[in-house]
């Protein structure tokens, strides 16, 4: 029970950030014609680097309280053949491709922080776009 009781903790914690990082990039992004939109960098520093890392790593300063290590996100082309899918990077942001340690109390999905699009379901909005953009500009040569 204790074990459970840490992840629980945790997790609440986790959610805890996730509604300040909400209302702080709400708070910076009005959705008005001539608002400054935060950057890819700016997104990944409100959303991700607590897990991820400053460097995208998968060794920010909550990765040795959580059950699974966030993945390193400067990674990703090579665990993919090579391949960076910004399709795939933005399916995993929103939770529209589950992964282990996603959206399941450890990784919160981050598609309705992130804003839905007119477009309707499949659109990626422009936050998820600068995140996915920002992520590909990290990735480690092979």
């Amino acid at each position: 029970m204790k074990g459970f009781a840490a992840r629980l903790t945790i997790t609440v914690a986790a959610v805890g950030l996730a509604f300040v990082m909400t209302t702080r990039a709400a708070a910076q992004e009005t959705g008005q014609p001539g608002t400054v939109r935060p950057s890819g960098a700016t997104l990944f520093d409100d959303y991700c680097k607590s897990c991820h890392g400053v460097r995208a790593m998968g060794d920010g300063t909550l990765a040795p309280l959580l059950r699974k290590r966030p993945a390193d996100l400067t990674l990703i082309a090579q665990r993919n053949g090579g391949v960076f899918s910004p399709e795939m990077v933005a399916r995993i942001i929103d939770g529209r491709k589950p992964l282990a340690g996603h959206g399941g109390g450890d990784m919160p999905v981050w598609g309705e922080a992130f804003g839905k699009t007119s477009e309707g379901a499949g659109a990626t909005s422009d936050k998820i776009t600068a995140l996915v953009n920002y992520l590909q500009s990290l990735q480690r040569k092979p």
